[in-house]
């Protein structure tokens, strides 16, 4: 009998992460239909009127005494933002992630609507992802609100299939932050993905080889993570539903219909055969920051507005350049016109930066470069190229003090005026 440990591989999903960061903030919305999304709120007028009360201050979360029915409600709203995330009693209205916040306001008008604050959400995200690692140090970072995490060796991995071990991590996560997660384990990435929407919020599943056909072939083949609408939709057109409709196909079959790369790829998966490893590092390709505008901006009647907006991402770009120690060399921006066309550009520079006025002056240069006709719904700032900062000494540190490029006279760009 051979002594090699059985392969798990866990996925770990926060459930609804920023409503639940924000219901820590705001006890008096537990239970209440809350949407996160849009840049305007009530919340910092209440906050202001609550500065001069002594118990409010003197609790630690001043948000708390916020009156429930001084939060903005979804029915007031105006604009075009979209919904981050929402709280599970929102959900049950059929408001979900993406989802306009005009049109959510016609299924749930009572619903609360809360600002976005992402640095919030990247504080918490740090925090139990620390947290995991302390306990398993092999983790792959998914994003914000998930990961991987290679439980094969880990003490308590194996037991009960990786179930002693998830409850540990969950129960840890839960007493540091006051959040759930639910943790799926199975013998690869692509299973554990699945599992961990089985028994949402804060639960557990686990599925082993012998599972395959009672627990995943059931599955619609959307639950496949890189089967999309229009892959589906396909599928469906042949007549296949399930996983299990797909399994029964041949690999030759699913070749001639979807192509040799993406034929295979769905035989393996509805078999459940996954072999990539979960990846403690991996360098990113570009770091970017974009913001959708409330309304359309004009890029000369609104350009004092725009110029603010470019410049607060030009910071937060170079800010998390230099937060997680990079410098990067190519320098983008991307548009979104009021008609959804999208216009992106990027100029290389001779040096790396994390700079931020540098960054916004090779930025300036690409908006320049753009016909600027129509009125913009999205601007984007982007750095790619990257390079870890303290592999590049020389560079970086004269980059990081605003060593330039020479080039031509940049005008009226540090005014903050774009055009």
């Amino acid at each position: 009998m051979s002594d090699t440990p059985i392969r798990r591989i866990a996925h770990l999903d926060m459930d609804a992460f920023y409503a639940s960061v924000e219901l820590l903030r705001y006890p008096q919305l537990k239970g209440l239909p809350v949407v996160i999304g849009g840049g305007r709120s009530a919340v910092q007028a209440a906050l202001d009127k609550l500065a001069d009360d002594p118990a409010a201050q003197a609790s630690g979360n001043p948000r708390a005494h916020i009156p429930v029915e001084a939060f903005q409600r979804l029915k007031d709203y105006v604009g075009r933002g979209v919904i981050t995330t929402a709280t599970y009693p929102a959900r049950q209205f059929g408001i979900g992630s993406a989802m306009g916040l005009m049109k959510a306001a016609k299924l749930c008008p009572q619903a609360i609507q809360l600002p976005v604050d992402f640095d919030e959400y990247r504080r918490f995200s740090r925090q139990f992802k620390q947290i995991i690692l302390d306990i398993a140090p092999q983790m792959e970072n998914r994003g914000v609100d998930e990961v991987y995490i290679d439980f094969t060796d880990v003490p308590g991995g194996q037991r009960e299939g990786g179930r002693v071990l998830a409850r540990l991590i969950q129960k840890n996560i839960l007493d540091a932050t006051g959040l759930t997660c639910s943790v799926g384990v199975a013998p690869n990435k692509l299973l554990a993905k699945m599992a961990s929407e089985f028994n949402k919020p804060n639960g557990i599943a686990i599925v082993h080889e012998h599972d395959l056909q009672s627990l995943i072939w059931p599955l619609a083949c959307r639950k496949i993570n890189g089967i999309g609408p229009k892959a589906d939709a396909r599928l469906q057109g042949y007549g296949i539903h399930t996983i299990g409709e797909l399994a029964a196909k041949s690999e030759q079959w699913l070749i001639d219909h979807f192509g040799p790369s993406t034929g295979s790829w769905m035989h393996r998966a509805a078999w459940g055969r996954d072999d990539r490893p979960v990846v403690t590092e991996s360098e990113p390709v570009s770091m970017s920051r974009e913001t959708t505008f409330e309304r359309d901006l004009h890029a000369v009647r609104d350009k004092a507005e725009l110029g603010t907006i470019f410049t607060r991402l030009c910071e937060q770009v170079a800010a998390d350049l230099q937060r997680k120690g990079y410098v990067g060399r190519t320098i983008g921006i991307k548009l979104r016109f009021d008609d959804f066309k999208i216009a992106t550009r990027d100029q290389t520079l001779a040096q790396y930066t994390a700079d931020a006025r540098a960054i916004r002056d090779a930025a300036g240069q690409c908006l320049k470069r753009v016909p600027l006709q129509r009125r913009l719904r999205l601007l984007g700032v982007r750095v790619g190229s990257l390079a870890k900062a303290d592999e590049l000494p020389a560079v970086a540190g004269t980059a990081a003090h605003g060593v330039r490029e020479a080039g031509p006279a940049q005008g009226d760009i540090w005014t903050g005026q774009l055009f």
